[in-house]
């Protein structure tokens, strides 16, 4: 995975993972988002915020020239906890990557299986 992740950052694409195992609540879920995108304090913690983030690659890592990827890992239990959160969450992914995808810095949401 190494290989891949260096030939991703080469391409100028950051890579960040939110790893929702264990999350037990949507503020977990924005907690855990805010952390492994290393997103500014003022982020709200709330769906159109993280929307906003996700869709503004002026706040993105600064490795980000080409694109970001995040890979979001513990998706299915956290679904399973919490079914209307995650499906919020997916619809704001979703949104934030049709957001970017006519633009020079586009944004792919991996869904792992890990």
């Amino acid at each position: 995975m190494s290989g891949l992740h260096e030939a991703v950052a080469e391409a100028g694409w950051a890579v960040r993972v939110v790893d929702l195992a264990g999350a037990a609540d949507k503020a977990a879920l924005m907690d855990r988002c805010a952390a492994a995108l290393d997103l500014p304090g003022w982020f709200g913690r709330n769906w159109d915020a993280l929307a906003d983030v996700l869709s503004d690659p002026g706040v993105w890592p600064r490795a980000a020239t080409a694109g970001l990827v995040v890979v979001v890992t513990g998706w299915s239990e956290f679904g399973g906890r919490c079914p209307v959160e995650w499906e919020t969450a997916r619809e704001v992914f979703e949104e934030a990557v049709e957001r970017r995808r006519a633009s020079d810095t586009a944004l792919t949401v991996l869904l792992g299986l890990s």
